[in-house]
């Protein structure tokens, strides 16, 4: 029943779609214009509401370059500290860090360094309502960072204009850590990727450039004349037959050697991000999951040859003008069959659309390809959904304990929420308080395990939803845990609780809510916040007041200053949360631990100044003999 909850193959309406759009052949037609016009530069134009900026696919790189084979890390800064790419630096912890393809990025950043780019696009994002930027083989690549360069830009700044970025026979750009940060950022969407049947460019990169790889020779000299030739069209008169034939035959190998790992085949040093929209003669169709995305490209590259896989990546403007018109004739099935399912004829459809016919040896497994795309691409929303009914079962357990706070600071005995749980005794209800606590731990753990697990779609840490509801309980339980830390001495084991107790899923949570796209508010509180804002307030509480105890003890005049600074700075801190109402009531509570360390600092505090003049000296950080 999985395969009937769609009644059409999504991939088949997203390709109808935007070939039925004007913006394939416009894309196309200012690609052509920026490689005759403009070799090595950029065409910008405005199109109605539209701004459309191609880039050249007319480049020249030096093969000396190092980077020109290697992949290196994505600047975050311009030379300038201008803000270039920050956003896509939030890596997971143990993740690798975000590269690109060298070469490429050298491309992009004189492109950058040009101050017509950045004087036309500050003209077109005043014009336009949406901006495309597009670009045909090495001019796709620029084109996909200067998206992801404004849209880094975009986001900061919290502008709001639309980017779409559409590229024609592209190479691959980054590692498997950009694809992420792209799926994390939630702009998957806004990247096309025309790929023809048979073009060796979008594929040669999954071939390892590596000098000790087998057939490498080949592959090298042909990756230096790409970069170096005025036209690609020169390349096949360049390479000899037998070289077309090695270079082919090894991309074809390193591709089926991806594809037969499963996973692995997403892991590799390149991985696609965003739609690859396969186009052939009879139409084309839509592929947004990285592992199928390879799999479509192994299976549609095995069925061409050497000379067509050069041939193949100057043919774009043929596929454009022949998808527009194609996609508006009513397309029949082979041999009069008819499908089991809605679903069947949906994938039908896209299997005829990607110019493979049922009769041919790779039907089977480009069928099979599509469904698992389907699958691998449902799974992490199904698991999404179902944590949502987990997370609407364990909502009581966070119910009883905002009952059980409000019942604590409306307690005559006046410790407030904190104190009342770090001396509570042992209570039916304070067992069971506990007991909820550890059973939402294990619910926000097992969120966790399952992000690091890829089983939850990539921008989760993204959803309003799930922010506010991890930003909520960590504000409602941390200061439980804390208490918990404290009332069982772990300090006095392990060391205060910030650096050594805190648990690691708290960490997460203030990193998702601290990356939220959001404007700081600028209206004050009228009354006291129903729950502390700074979650780790009584672990700092907890060592003031070790550090406040110390002060009596003390004879060294440095460890004494050092400890009244350390002093002084929480308190100011602590007052100007208080002044400013982002406390709960029960920090201010009569006999909570904050309110009797502010009576006991200021008692301690005068009576030094007091019998002690050179006391003064203390608190300014001066050593007094």
């Amino acid at each position: 029943m999985d395969s009937e909850t769609s009644p059409f193959e999504t991939s088949e309406v997203l390709a109808t779609f935007l070939a039925s759009t004007p913006l394939l052949s416009e894309s196309w037609r200012l690609c052509n214009l920026a490689n005759a016009n403009s070799p090595q530069s950029f065409v910008a134009q405005q199109v109605g509401s539209i701004g459309y900026v191609a880039f050249s696919g007319i480049q020249l790189v030096s093969g000396s370059d190092p980077s020109f084979k290697n992949l290196v890390p994505l600047p975050v800064c311009d030379a300038a500290g201008n803000s270039l790419f920050d956003l896509l630096h939030r890596q997971n912890e143990g993740e690798d860090p975000v590269l690109v393809q060298g070469a490429l990025l050298r491309i992009f950043e004189n492109m950058y360094s040009n101050p017509s780019f950045r004087n036309q696009m500050c003209t077109l994002m005043q014009a336009s309502k949406s901006i495309i930027f597009t670009g045909h083989s090495i001019g796709g690549t620029t084109a996909s960072l200067a998206a992801l360069w404004l849209l880094s830009y975009l986001q900061s700044n919290f502008a709001n204009l639309s980017v779409l970025c559409i590229t024609f026979g592209s190479p691959l750009l980054g590692n498997e850590t950009l694809s992420r940060a792209i799926l994390r950022e939630r702009w998957g969407g806004k990247f096309c990727h025309v790929v023809s049947k048979y073009d060796i460019m979008p594929r040669m990169l999954f071939a390892p450039l590596d000098p000790i790889a087998p057939h490498i020779k080949p592959l090298l000299q042909f990756w230096h004349l790409y970069m170096n030739s005025p036209h690609f069209g020169l390349l096949a008169v360049q390479l000899n037959d037998e070289s077309k034939a090695e270079i082919f035959q090894h991309v074809l190998v390193q591709l089926g050697r991806l594809v037969e790992n499963g996973e692995e085949a997403v892991t590799g040093m390149f991985r696609p991000f965003g739609n690859y929209f396969f186009c052939s003669e009879e139409g084309a169709i839509c592929v947004d999951n990285a592992a199928s995305v390879i799999k479509m490209m192994h299976l549609l590259f095995a069925m061409g040859s050497p000379d067509c896989s050069i041939e193949d990546h100057i043919k774009y403007g043929d596929y454009v003008a022949k998808i527009s018109s194609q996609f508006l004739e009513k397309k029949s099935f082979m041999q009069g069959e008819l499908p089991e399912s809605s679903y069947e004829a949906g994938v039908a459809l896209a299997l005829q659309s990607s110019g493979i016919s049922s009769q041919e040896p790779v039907a089977k497994p480009a069928k099979d390809c599509l469904k698992a795309a389907r699958r691998m691409g449902r799974t992490p929303n199904l698991n999404c959904a179902n944590l949502a009914i987990k997370l609407s079962k364990i909502n009581p357990y966070r119910a009883e304990i905002e009952w059980y706070k409000a019942l604590c600071d409306r307690s005559d005995d006046q410790l407030g929420y904190y104190d009342t749980f770090k001396q509570r005794e042992a209570s039916k209800r304070d067992s069971r308080i506990n007991l909820n606590r550890h059973k939402l731990a294990r619910f926000w753990d097992n969120v966790i395990n399952l992000i690091e697990s890829n089983r939850l779609p990539h921008d989760f840490h993204r959803r309003g939803k799930w922010v506010n509801a991890s930003q909520f309980y960590m504000l409602l339980v941390e200061p439980l845990d804390i208490a918990e830390y404290y009332r069982t001495r772990m300090h006095s084991r392990k060391g205060h609780y910030i650096d050594n107790g805190r648990e690691r899923r708290y960490q997460i949570f203030d990193r998702w809510w601290h990356e939220r796209n959001v404007e700081a508010g600028k209206n004050k509180r009228s009354k006291f916040a129903s729950l502390t804002q700074d979650t780790c307030f009584w672990a700092k509480v907890e060592e003031a007041r070790e550090s406040l105890d110390a002060v009596s003890s003390t004879r060294d005049p440095s460890h004494l200053a050092l400890l009244w600074r350390k002093i002084d700075s929480f308190a100011s801190y602590a007052k100007e949360l208080v002044e400013s109402k982002q406390v709960s009531i029960d920090v201010v509570a009569k006999n909570s631990s904050y309110s009797l360390w502010v009576k006991d600092y200021d008692e301690l505090k005068s009576q030094m100044m007091q019998f002690r003049p050179q006391f003064s000296s203390f608190i300014n950080g001066e050593i007094v003999p």
